[in-house]
């Protein structure tokens, strides 16, 4: 039962999934504490250190057998985090109890450990996102030919599709995607690199062979499925590291913030709309209402995620020579909650962009109001082309649109711009001609072929790499 007299994480209690909150998870630590130990226990084995299969074999048995009630006691007296759970393990592998940590600092187990947790955090994500990437792009296949009021400064401007402007999307999305992707595959582990990054005691454990020290820091690299380590360390990896990963977080959070933005724009324009359930409510007081709640908290934990990424920068710019303490309590919660965050912020999103709604009739409405004012430039040039005279047919048509404009403003009618140049002989068009050059599909440019192009050329590829990885549906539990 939970606890309620106790502040509870919210992002473990309403928003994150159970998969990155596992990640994040006690369990998950120290069992990478002590599949790292094992892994430098077999490798200074393979390398002729005095250990032997059976020890092996021991700490390999109670490597998920975590006795925290131990470890708990055990730090209550020495004040160290990793010397209690060095001790915690000795006490189920009494053979083994010896060699664990042998040769290693703190940092072996807990720098290594928050990169190993970092790159499965950042795997979870990049399915997610590809996910997200996935339902915008059948939105925008879908929307590719629907005209629609491009707007600047939310100024209604030249019409673009409802597919095209869900490309706009797609394409942050795709960047912060080839970002991550990059700090995916190229993430480096600490390494075998002992207190001060000098690897002293591992030079004194191989009797000072250099070559065996080297050899360590690969093998046991590569036993925990990392190409490459940092070449040179202090106590700990760069801070830097955690700077550049959480700015990536912040980047993806940027994009989703823009995105739910223009989402929570176009609803309260009622073109688009997020999912709204059966029995959801939008208001304690205004029953009518419905707002877009899903795409407000994207952008309310996407605030959250862009704040966070100072906290490394601070960091990695106050680490004192080759390592001070001051980064221990900021980086249990920055990284953690950062990552966090970042999956409940691509969770909503999956299930917001998996039900848009699109208002076609509400849109055409809008470009009506707005249509007659651009498709004047071209009214008049096909009116010149008929033997018109530009300027004479530029002041009326600046007349006729100031005389609209107020009818429109002022006096809340319909726009009738077009009905009073229709009405003037001196335009010499046909109602028939001049409603053919009012057909928005006119003044979309390449808006369509441009979805097509983009989706074929940029996303495919990348929907085609995680193509055993789509069709995760999100249900939302608040």
């Amino acid at each position: 039962m939970p606890k309620h007299d106790c502040y509870q994480n919210p992002l473990i209690q309403r928003y994150a999934s159970k998969e990155m909150s596992y990640i994040f998870s006690p369990e998950k630590k120290f069992k990478t504490w002590r599949e790292l130990w094992v892994a430098l226990a077999e490798c200074e084995m393979q390398l002729g250190i005095n250990i032997t299969n059976k020890q092996i074999e021991e700490l390999k048995a109670n490597i998920d057998n975590i006795n925290f009630e131990d470890a708990k006691k055990f730090e209550k007296e020495t004040r160290h985090d990793v010397m209690s759970h060095v001790k915690a393990y000795g006490l189920l592998c009494p053979n083994a109890k010896g060699i664990i940590h042998l040769g290693a600092t703190s940092a072996y187990v807990g720098d290594n450990t928050d990169i190993i947790i970092m790159k499965d955090a950042m795997e979870i994500l990049l399915i997610k996102l590809v996910n997200l990437i996935n339902n915008l792009k059948k939105f925008a296949s879908t929307y590719k030919n629907i005209p629609t009021l491009g707007f600047t400064h939310f100024q209604a401007a030249q019409l673009t599709t409802v597919g095209k402007r869900a490309c706009l999307w797609i394409q942050d999305l795709l960047i912060d995607f080839e970002d991550l992707n990059n700090r995916f595959e190229n993430l480096k582990l600490r390494g075998v690199k002992g207190t001060t990054g000098t690897q002293a005691s591992f030079l004194s454990l191989f009797e000072g062979d250099h070559d065996k020290v080297k050899k360590l820091d690969e093998l046991v690299t590569s036993s925990m499925g990392f190409k490459k380590s940092y070449a040179v360390t202090g106590q700990t990896y760069t801070r830097k590291l955690d700077h550049q990963i959480l700015s990536t977080l912040s980047s993806i959070a940027q994009s989703m913030h823009k995105m739910t933005n223009d989402i929570r724009l176009l609803q309260s324009l009622k073109e688009i709309e997020e999912p709204f359930a059966k029995n959801q409510i939008g208001s304690s007081a205004m029953a009518y209402k419905r707002n877009p709640m899903r795409s407000e908290r994207i952008s309310s934990l996407c605030k959250y995620v862009i704040s966070e990424a100072l906290n490394p920068a601070l960091v990695h710019s106050t680490q004192w020579l080759e390592r001070t303490l001051d980064d221990s309590a900021n980086r249990r919660l920055s990284i953690a909650q950062s990552f966090l965050a970042i999956d409940s912020i691509l969770e909503i999103g999956i299930n917001v962009t998996d039900g848009l709604v699109v208002y076609e009739n509400m849109i055409k409405k809008h470009i009506n109001e707005e249509l007659p004012f651009m498709a004047t430039e071209t009214i008049l040039m096909e009116a010149v082309k008929r033997g018109g005279d530009r300027q004479h047919l530029h002041e009326k048509i600046r007349i006729y649109s100031m005389e609209a404009a107020k009818n429109v403003k002022e006096l809340g009618k319909q726009n009738d711009l077009i009905e009073k140049i229709i009405d003037d002989p001196e335009f010499k068009m046909t109602k028939d001609e001049i409603l053919s050059i009012m057909d928005p599909i006119n003044f979309i440019g390449r808006a369509s072929e441009q979805v097509v192009e983009f989706i074929e050329i940029e996303v495919d590829p990348i929907i085609d790499i995680f193509k055993d990885k789509l069709g995760l549906s999100i249900d939302l539990e608040v």
